[in-house]
């Protein structure tokens, strides 16, 4: 039985409509967009409302069908495809067993056939939530860091631990080797030399000292400039005249610290609809609390609290922040902290989104890997795990018995040797996902190999590898922990929680910035060690020179369409490193079909988890029976409304079908909602635009 296909391109039209349809010889078969109920690795388990509209009926036919299924995704283009379908379940509630069975074949026959490309938003929206925090994520740091709070425009430039200098090759000048910003020493001089852009330097005598913009300096200081390539190039840098009541102080710290600049005393801005205010004249997110009098402030995920600016500063937990938080409006200043707030929408996407995986295909022949070391390679033991992993190189790599596996770019390799030859791994131990937040590998433990063929890897990353972690109700950036950086002849830092403003981006999660969004600074995060111009982690993040002030974009939609611009580079398979190993799924070619939009259709039907079929209609909730649709025994709002009514009868047992008929109109409505609210992130999307307040996202 052949269908014929209508063969449209996977864009983000197509990506976010539903439902979809499929011709076959006996008519055509409606999709509506799949309810997920699990996924594991790349592996969906899903079911989903479905029509057959027969040539020779009068009306088609509804039920429900559950299939399993490979999930291809690119997070950076917010796509997934739904591929290598198998149906494990088919009913049709309304029909006799004779043309059931009929369907059933129909269906077992065509939607393995089938590909659906489906929005990451719809599929993370409407994906019933299961805990994917493991046990070791309760050992996530919440210490606070050095807290600093000015009130004139600064910049924090974060050293690790006490500077260290090197020679310049070919040069009497000295780098300091162990921060990301490019500072050198004259030491005929006696001066260090920071690097604003490529016009712009401060001097200091004293490392830790007063820092002057100067606007020339000696010509071997500004040939050592970082180069910046243009697609590279950071929205709203200047070339021209700087305004000296904006120059930023500058400010260096060679322990954890972040940094809370205002220009000028706080100013108060009352946020709607609650007890809250907001400082408006800062980049960071500072609120205070009329009820308490107690400041809040917002860092990497994690809230603090004080009744002084200056500190000290306690943890809360986002579960025990004031009433009033979860009421600040999404389309608010502050909309852009809900993703802290517990119980919110976006907090809950938030934890959603850190369960979908980006994955990619490895080609067994072309991945290819070079470790290098600092000398010979040294190795400690990870505590609390019998493992030991390779102190003196970038490349995270983990000694397990006699075997040594690295992870590089979220591609897994093996060796019998801990100097090589690497090839792509298969198989990783199981002991190598229990390391716990408390090393500086934990990061590894979120890629995963998903199926290995002769040819081909299957392999995926979820967030976590790049730093975030679901932490109770909440997410939250980096461990909390600091690992100082291996020093010889090389410098290999390693990754930090606190120094670089980590602001969230609905789009695209946790990215760096500065304190000051206006300063004209830059720094790269990723690509290696200070001889390679960059820092930590995987990929090349750049600082900003110029954000988004307060008053500029409002809220959390906005942001979601801001981080479009950043969007290619959330993906790590996307890197320099794996342009020879690996293909992003999403973009292959596949030899399947794919279903075309059902333009005359509403995407108002749903399958319960019986294989009920329902649709939501202007006359409220309706039920398919063998006479067509009919409303449901009782509205949904009435069954809400009597579940919290309190009556004398409550020890009475209800009807079975009472129960059950409001557990399925509960679970309806919430899926109702949440494709909902996927279809309008869709279309954010699509639509592209807006700013962000502050720094940028990840």
């Amino acid at each position: 039985m052949t269908a014929v296909w209508a063969q449209d391109e996977v864009n983000s039209e197509v990506t976010g409509s539903w439902p979809r349809e499929i011709h076959v010889p006996e008519g055509v078969v409606v999709v509506y967009q799949p309810q997920p109920e699990s996924l594991n690795g790349n592996l969906l388990k899903s079911r989903a409302a479905v029509a057959v509209e027969i040539k020779e009926a009068k009306e088609p036919v509804f039920g429900a069908i559950w299939f399993e299924a490979q999930l291809d995704t690119d997070r950076a283009e917010r796509t997934a495809n739904i591929t290598k379908v198998s149906v494990t379940r088919v009913r049709f509630p309304t029909e006799d067993e004779k043309k059931s069975e009929r369907l059933i074949t129909l269906l077992e026959n065509e939607i393995p056939q089938w590909q659906f490309a489906i929005s990451m938003d719809q599929l993370m929206l409407t994906l019933e939530r299961e805990d994917k925090r493991s046990d070791m994520a309760d050992t996530i740091s919440t210490k606070p860091p050095k807290i600093i709070f000015i009130n004139e425009p600064a910049v924090l430039i974060s050293i690790d631990g006490e500077p260290r200098l090197r020679e310049e090759p070919d040069s009497k000048l000295m780098r300091v080797i162990n921060t990301p910003y490019t500072i050198l020493l004259d030491p005929a001089a006696k001066q260090y030399y920071l690097n604003a852009d490529a016009k712009r330097w401060y001097s200091a005598e004293d490392i830790k000292g007063d820092w002057q913009l100067v606007m020339t300096v000696p010509d071997e200081i500004a040939s050592m400039a970082p180069e910046v390539e243009s697609d590279e190039q950071i929205d709203g840098q200047s070339d021209g005249e700087i305004d000296p009541d904006s120059i930023p102080k500058i400010i260096v710290e060679t322990e954890p610290a972040e940094l809370i600049s205002a220009t000028g005393d706080p100013e108060f801005t009352p946020i709607d609809n609650t007890d809250l205010l907001y400082v408006s004249n800062t980049d960071s997110d500072v609120l205070k609390s009329i009820k308490d009098q107690n400041y809040y402030v917002l860092l990497s995920g994690r809230w603090y609290a004080s009744t002084n600016l200056k500190g000290p500063w306690k943890y809360v937990p986002g579960e025990d922040l004031p009433e009033d938080f979860p009421s600040i409006p999404e389309e608010s200043e502050m909309g852009t902290v809900l993703y802290a707030v517990s119980g919110t929408n976006v907090a809950e996407e938030a934890v959603l989104d850190a369960q979908i995986p980006q994955t990619a295909v490895v080609d067994r022949n072309k991945a290819t890997l070079s470790v290098e070391y600092d000398g010979d390679p040294e190795f400690e033991t990870i505590e609390g795990v019998n493992l030991s992993y390779a102190v003196n190189t970038e490349t995270p790599i983990i000694k397990v018995e006699n075997k040594y596996y690295a992870c590089d770019d979220a591609v897994w390799f093996v060796s019998d040797s801990a100097k090589g030859s690497w090839k792509v791994a298969t198989s990783i131990p199981d002991v190598v996902y229990t390391i716990p937040p408390e090393s500086s590998l934990y990061h590894v433990t979120f890629v995963h190999i998903y199926k290995v063929t002769d040819d081909e890897i299957y392999i995926g990353y979820t967030p976590g590898y790049t730093g975030t972690y679901v932490y109770h109700t909440t997410i939250v950036y980096g461990t909390g922990y600091y690992w100082p950086g291996w020093y010889g002849y090389r410098y290999y830092p390693r990754r930090s929680t606190w120094g670089f403003h980590v602001r969230w981006n609905p789009r695209t999660g946790f990215r760096f910035g500065l304190s000051y969004s206006s300063g004209p600074f830059t720094f790269t995060i990723g690509g290696g060690g200070w001889y390679r111009g960059g820092w930590w982690g995987p990929g090349g993040y750049r600082g900003y020179n110029r954000g988004y002030r307060h008053g500029h974009r409002a809220g959390y939609r906005s942001g979601y369409r801001a981080g479009q611009r950043n969007a290619a580079q959330n993906n790590i398979y996307r890197s320099q490193s794996n342009k020879k190993r690996v293909s992003t799924q999403a973009g292959r070619a596949s030899d399947r079909a794919k279903a075309s939009v059902a333009s005359k259709q509403v995407n108002n039907v749903f399958a319960d988890k019986d294989g009920n079929i329902h649709r939501k209609s202007d006359k409220g909730w309706e039920q398919r029976t063998s006479d067509g649709w009919k409303s449901e025994p009782k509205d949904l709002k009435s069954k809400e409304a009597g579940s919290k009514q309190k009556s004398s009868n409550t020890g009475k047992r209800k009807p079975s079908w009472h129960s059950s008929n409001q557990s399925s109109g509960k679970s309806m409505e919430k899926s109702s909602q949440a494709r909902q609210r996927g279809a309008q992130r869709s279309s954010m999307s699509s639509r592209g635009g807006g700013g962000l307040r502050g720094g940028g996202g990840r």
